[in-house]
Formats: structure tokens, sequence, C-alpha cells
């Protein structure tokens, strides 16, 4: 049920971690058996409810701002500058896939605000953050975070960007006002057919979570929302070797980034999944 209605893929090694998981939606619910468990789920009027609650449980991933901070210099030093640089119309859209409680939009409009300064006035810019999880977005547009998930934010960017109240930092209007984010399934077509026109894709350690097959559909859907010369970031442990040959690598010092290939019209043969 989870991958079907998710993609979400689970291998052996995985399997103990997906039982603990259900196991603490079973003690919340005063539940004993996984079997009446699988039957709310199925047939309960509150089953939606209650598999939103089940993804929250198991999509718990460690996050943070500025993380992996080698692409994000690569980012902010080379490849935007050279997209605004190429852009005839002043506007500038990116895709934040997978972005959890919003750590990464955030950090990706704090590093356009550092590269345009006051000439963003002149520019529309429009950060989409979608993931799956209601309760993670719903952080996300609080927009509220500890110091801890701020560690790899150089203290500079932190000062000016964020408002300190008690343990709590504030993310900046000038900042939110240029991320949204939406619920969304990653192997939805019927939503990501709807993202179009994009510079960057991030979705950094989320195809971790889907199958081969699951990984091609979900890359071919990047590919599909990009702009010609467009760019993806994944994790820098991940790679798209046999997954798709429809961009191309462009290398720099401890990163690898993955260009739109135009040459190339379609992502490598796959059969559909069932939603």
């Amino acid at each position: 049920m989870i991958y079907r209605k998710s993609g979400m893929f689970f291998n052996e090694s995985k399997k103990y971690l997906l039982e603990r998981r259900i196991e603490n939606r079973l003690k919340e619910l005063g539940l004993e058996k996984f079997e009446d468990y699988y039957y709310l789920l199925k047939y309960s009027p509150d089953g939606e409810e209650e598999f939103r609650a089940l993804l929250d449980e198991i999509t718990i991933n460690e996050t943070s701002f500025y993380r992996n901070a080698p692409q994000m210099e690569v980012f902010q030093k080379y490849l935007l500058p050279e997209v605004l640089k190429a852009k005839k119309v002043k506007q500038l859209k990116l895709w934040s896939a997978g972005c959890s409680t919003g750590e990464e939009p955030y950090t990706l409009a704090i590093l356009i605000l550092e590269v345009l300064g006051a000439g963003i006035s002149g520019w529309s810019v429009d950060i989409l953050g979608v993931d799956i999880s209601q309760s993670a977005l719903e952080k996300a547009r609080k927009g509220e975070y500890g110091r801890y998930t701020l560690r790899n934010m150089p203290l500079r960017l932190v000062q000016k960007y964020f408002v300190k109240d008690g343990p709590i930092y504030k993310v900046r209007e000038e900042v939110k006002k240029l991320v949204r984010f939406e619920a969304i399934n990653l192997l939805d077509r019927s939503q990501t057919n709807k993202i179009r026109g994009m510079d960057f894709v991030f979705c950094r350690n989320v195809l971790i979570y889907f199958d081969a097959e699951a990984r091609r559909r979900v890359v071919a859907s990047f590919y599909e929302s990009l702009n010609p010369g467009g760019y993806l970031f994944i994790g820098h442990s991940e790679s798209l070797h046999g997954i798709s040959r429809s961009f191309d690598l462009v290398h720099f010092p401890k990163v690898i980034v993955y260009k739109k290939n135009e040459r190339i019209s379609a992502v490598m043969s796959h059969k559909p999944l069932v939603l």
C-alpha cells in the first residue's frame, strides 16, 4: 500500500525501520495488530488522514540550512550567475523536490538574494518547495527554526536573513516571499506535469526512497520541467547512472551537477507505475 500510494520502496535492510515506524502509529492509536492498522488504512473513513500521518512518521529526514556547502557554493558562484546572465526575461524559477521542513528552498532564496542584491526588485523569482508530508510543509510555511538546523549556514547570513526570538530563528519576510509550498507526490504525473519552466531542480537525498523504476519516472518529470540548459542537483552520494541518459554531467571540485541535454528527447524507456 505504501509503495502503491507514495512510490516509496523499503527493501529488506529497511524493513525493520518501517516496522518500528508503524508500531509507533499502533501505539498512538491504541491498536495491537498490524492487521487492524491495515484495515483502518484501507476501509476506515479516517484512512486517508491516517495514511498522511504514517507518511509523516516514515519520511522523517535529517535536513539543515546550507546542506552540502560545496553544492551551494557551485550554485551561488557559478551556475546561478550563468543562468541569470543568459536570461532575456527577468524570471527565475526553482523547484525544491522533497523540501521537507523548508530549509533547502529558504537557503536557495537567501543565495539568490545575495547574488542579485538590490537588483532583485526587477526580477520575478519563484521557488517551489514540494513534499508529500503535510506536517513538514506546515513547519516550512511557518519558517521558524532552532539553532541546530542553522549550524552549516555562514553566521553572516544567519544574522542578515533571520530574526532571533529567544531560541527560535525566524526567516525574514524578504526570504519567505520568494518561496511557496505545495503538497505533491513526485510520482503523480497529474501533479508534476503542471510544473514547467524551471531553471533549477533540487532533489537531494530523496531518490533513495524509490526503487529504480520510480526513480526513472521522477527523473523524467524533472527533465520535462526544466528549461533548455536547466540544472538538476541530486544528493552527493546519488547518481543517475542506469536511470537517465537525458542529462550531461557538469564537473566541479567535489560536485557533479546534471544539465538538461536537449539532444536527447526522452528518458530511458520505462513502464508506468500504478498510483
